[in-house]
């Protein structure tokens, strides 16, 4: 006999929820879809449930954190952790009153690489020679968790971009910097979305360089952004390397959030699964965007202090 299943929520009250997902074409959107979807199917009649444009970053996390939504998606998970105590970008604002619904798993690293005919294997060598560089990444604004953390990986790397001659070439979404890369007018790029097939034509001409264990260290100190590994031969050619972790999406909310409906939200993401699992299962789970098969009991292990509503469900789930 199996064991039995978390109850399935019924509210029997309308809601008026407002979420925020992504650009609106990508994966933080998609899951807000897949929430509202199955939250409506589940609420009182006349319901209604917004999904707002985001970038996913800062700006995600500030939107829940002061209230202008009920609920948010960001990317890396980890990175919130910061906005608890006003670390970073949140110096002087923090947000200790914001909780996880859940975790959607998707394993996700930034990386840096750099041209081979650079000549270049590592930071040390990348220091010794101080080429002039051309870098593709993110903008760093104080918002996208891109930019934000390729310039801390370089400016603690002791990697003088401007003072070297060089510039940076920053746009908004990967797929623009991994452009540059591969048109020749990049000759360094640091990038998250690895799963992305760019990346498999782009290692053939370049080299990953694997950061080092004192800047992987402070950054975990000083922001709680863990450190993680790129398996060997992901990349073709590439040897296994330690790197800034950029996985998981993050459902965020604060304790203002009905309990209820943070209960709701949590079973919607581990009973309702499949809903979002059969849009990505043409692709193999090392190379999608969502790490299928999701795992509800993972989906509970986030970063921050779980809703106690979201709480209750993952409490509820049967012993493995």
């Amino acid at each position: 006999m199996s064991a039995a299943r978390p109850l399935e929520p019924h509210l029997d009250r309308a809601l008026t929820l407002h979420l925020r997902g992504d650009w609106g074409a990508a994966n933080l959107h998609r899951v807000c879809g897949w929430i509202c979807q199955e939250l409506t199917d589940r609420a009182g009649a006349g319901t209604r449930i917004a999904i707002w444009n985001s970038r996913g970053f800062a700006d995600a996390i500030r939107a829940v954190g002061t209230g202008a939504v009920d609920l948010a998606l960001t990317t890396p998970a980890a990175f919130a952790t910061a906005a608890l105590d006003g670390r970073g970008v949140y110096q002087g604002d923090s947000f200790p009153q914001l909780r996880a619904i859940g975790v959607v798993p998707q394993r996700d690293r930034l990386v840096v690489a750099v041209d081979q005919r650079l000549g270049v294997n590592s930071f040390a060598q990348l220091r010794e020679r101080a080429p002039r560089l051309r870098v593709a990444t993110s903008v760093h604004d104080g918002v996208h968790h891109v930019g934000l953390s390729a310039r801390a990986v370089l400016e603690r790397s002791g990697v003088d971009v401007l003072g070297w001659g060089g510039y940076f070439l920053e746009d908004e979404r990967p797929f623009e910097s991994l452009g540059h890369a591969l048109a020749g007018r990049a000759d360094m790029i640091v990038q998250e979305a690895v799963m992305l097939p760019a990346w498999q034509e782009l290692a053939r001409g370049y080299r990953f360089l694997e950061i080092e264990p004192a800047v992987l260290r402070s950054l975990e100190d000083d922001f709680g952004w863990p450190a993680a590994t790129v398996e060997a031969g992901y990349f073709p050619g590439c040897p296994a390397l330690r790197t800034l972790d950029f996985s998981d999406f993050l459902v965020l909310a604060t304790t203002e959030l009905a309990e209820d409906v943070a209960y709701a939200v949590a079973w919607i993401l581990g009973e309702t699964r499949q809903v979002i699992e059969r849009q990505y299962r043409h692709l193999p789970p090392e190379r999608s965007p969502i790490t299928y098969p999701l795992d509800p009991v993972a989906m509970g292990r986030a970063p921050i202090p779980l809703h106690p509503g979201a709480a209750r469900y993952y409490e509820a789930l049967p012993a493995t």
